[in-house]
């Protein structure tokens, strides 16, 4: 968007995995307007009912743009159609220069609440398919020109947080930067780059619509075309002497000149959330900078020693409640509550709020009319909420997004997240009203 195309790319054989929508589709038409070869590795043939875009729909965008492009039905798991559609990119074009791991499988679920063909399709995508894929095409990389492999994942942030409200799915995601960490240092004797990108804040794509029950959550992030300028700019690098780097998407485009990132956003007003995997002032970082221990246990390159333990916050009986900002705020939610929302919702929420003044609570937006209470519901809840007081008054007093509270660690659930992101949604229509 504001990266400019260079048309250093021109020619080039790019194989991208997960092609058809979302991060995947932008990398595609940035670098089509190079004039480059496209192959859309993906699994949409046929229209989906909810989600826009095919792989034969891309291919018109591509060469609309400029660029040449060849679909190919590919689901990642299944090695022969991976291996079908690498050859037939090579017959085709004679060749790969490119390869972009992007695609993935996402469940933002605790161990309990994963089941296993969940589990399985998180690994064998994000895992297996990106080590499947990148294993295939690396003998044409050997021999391709400025040869680069991407892989749209994280920095190893092993930071606690990050594991205990959906450890299946960071690990999943993390052996995606893993394969990246010892590609990089295999084939670079071969030229062959290999890095990580990850965005900064949130990005707005139809499964993030999913995941944030709808696209209220949309003024909260930043446009996709964030990720595939810094995409491009990676890929137009030296392979020689830019690999084993875990960028973050604005940390690239401030090297490449960049410093206003409004064009980005959706609402310049609204600050836009941290994604997954990044701690405040998380900068991007090269492997040699993880730390590694040594035999004695002593950190090589690390010189902060582990965190102290800290005393657990008490949490006040279901008793709890009175005169206080909680009470108030499910006051104000029971003058709002309306058959509408209960029917549009269609979801028990229980509250498990921490502090003096907090306590148990529980919120019936499924069963007409609706109804609010200390304790716990006459129906079992569909997802119970963890936090302490002062965040949820600023989630209900509009302060806070509660997605970005989710994704800040600040807000813990158990139970059908799908249904807590139904909050968010019901948070945009009646803020203003409490």
């Amino acid at each position: 968007m504001l990266l400019k195309n260079t048309g250093k790319l021109a020619g080039r054989t790019v194989f991208i995995s997960g092609a058809s929508r979302g991060i995947g589709r932008e990398i595609a038409l940035k670098l089509a307007k190079d004039k480059a070869n496209i192959i859309i590795a993906a699994k949409t043939a046929d229209p989906h009912p909810k989600l826009p875009g095919t792989i034969y729909t891309v291919a018109k965008e591509i060469e609309a743009a400029g660029g040449k492009a060849l679909p190919c039905v590919v689901d990642i798991r299944d090695e022969k159609q991976v291996i079908d559609s690498v050859e037939k990119a090579v017959a085709t074009f004679g060749g790969i220069d490119i390869l972009v791991n992007n695609a993935s499988a996402i469940s933002l679920t605790k161990t309990i609440d994963t089941d296993m063909k969940r589990y399985d399709l998180m690994h064998s995508i994000n895992g297996r398919g990106t080590f499947l894929v990148s294993k295939v095409c690396a003998p044409y990389l050997k021999k391709g020109q400025n040869s680069h492999i991407l892989n749209i994942s994280p920095p190893l942030n092993l930071n606690p947080k990050w594991f205990q409200n959906h450890v299946a799915y960071t690990i999943a995601k993390y052996n995606m930067s893993l394969f990246a960490l010892g590609m990089a240092e295999e084939f670079r004797g071969d030229g062959i780059a290999v890095n990580c990108l990850w965005p900064k804040t949130a990005i707005f794509t139809a499964a993030m619509e999913m995941l944030g029950g709808g696209g209220g959550v949309k003024d909260q992030c930043r446009k996709p075309e964030i990720m595939s300028d810094s995409a491009y700019a990676i890929l137009c690098k030296d392979s020689t002497k830019h690999t084993g780097y875990f960028y973050i998407d604005e940390d690239v485009l401030k090297s490449e000149g960049i410093t206003d990132f409004s064009p980005y956003v959706y609402n310049t007003e609204t600050e836009p959330m941290m994604d997954f995997f990044l701690d405040e002032n998380h900068r991007s970082i090269h492997s040699s900078q993880y730390g590694i221990l040594t035999n004695s246990g002593s950190g090589v390159s690390s010189s902060e020693s582990a965190p102290q333990p800290q005393p657990s916050q008490s949490t006040t009986s279901a008793a709890g409640g009175g005169s206080n900002e909680v009470s108030q705020v499910f006051e104000k939610l029971k003058g709002i509550i309306s058959e509408d929302i209960v029917k549009n919702t269609n979801a028990v929420f229980q509250f498990e709020i921490k502090g003096d003044n907090g306590g148990s609570w529980y919120l019936d937006l499924k069963n007409n009319p609706g109804s609010i209470g200390l304790g716990e519901p006459k129906t079992k809840s569909d997802v119970t909420l963890i936090l302490n007081e002062v965040d949820f008054v600023k989630i209900f007093s509009g302060k806070m997004n509660p997605t970005t509270a989710y994704m800040t660690g600040k807000l813990k659930m158990k139970g059908d997240i799908t249904k807590a992101m139904a909050l968010d949604k019901l948070m945009g229509k009646i803020k203003s009203k409490l």
